[in-house]
């Protein structure tokens, strides 16, 4: 019995590996299963489902949102800032986006950039109490340990 010849172009195993479930998933139900992760605590697998997401539609603001909180309270600070930035290019006049940079640039020793960026949130949306707190509460810290 003669093997048959290997095909020029071979044809993709139609066996599903396992995560070509998933590969399918819209970007929909992935940031659903990535918000109940975060809301379950979950911050580490919902940053791995919250990616695939953003892959699936990288300029959309409730996917960024939800994966750089993911990656920031995953312990994940480069991520999560680089995240908050991509947000911050979607939507230009969001406060919020700032003030998520300046945390995640804080948690990175960053203070100087944070500020500034706190600043912005604040010029933004001056009545925001979380604003000028984190403002205020950096500021502080860098007169006590700057001055």
């Amino acid at each position: 019995m003669s093997q048959p010849e290997p095909a020029e172009h071979p044809e993709p195993s139609p066996e599903p590996g396992p995560e070509s479930d998933d590969d399918r998933e819209s970007a929909y139900a992935l940031l659903q299963r990535g918000q109940d992760l975060l809301r379950r605590r979950h911050h580490a697998q919902a940053a791995i489902v919250l990616a695939r997401a953003a892959k699936l539609e990288p300029r959309k603001g409730s996917i960024l949102e939800a994966l750089g909180r993911a990656y920031h309270n995953s312990g994940q600070f480069e991520p999560a800032r680089e995240t908050f930035e991509a947000l911050l290019e979607v939507d230009p006049s969001g406060p919020w986006a700032h003030y998520a940079i300046a945390q995640s640039l804080r948690k990175l020793g960053r203070s100087a950039e944070a500020r500034t960026h706190l600043r912005l949130a604040v010029a933004m949306d001056p009545t925001s109490d979380l604003f000028r707190k984190s403002l205020d509460r950096l500021s502080g810290a860098r007169t006590t340990s700057e001055g």
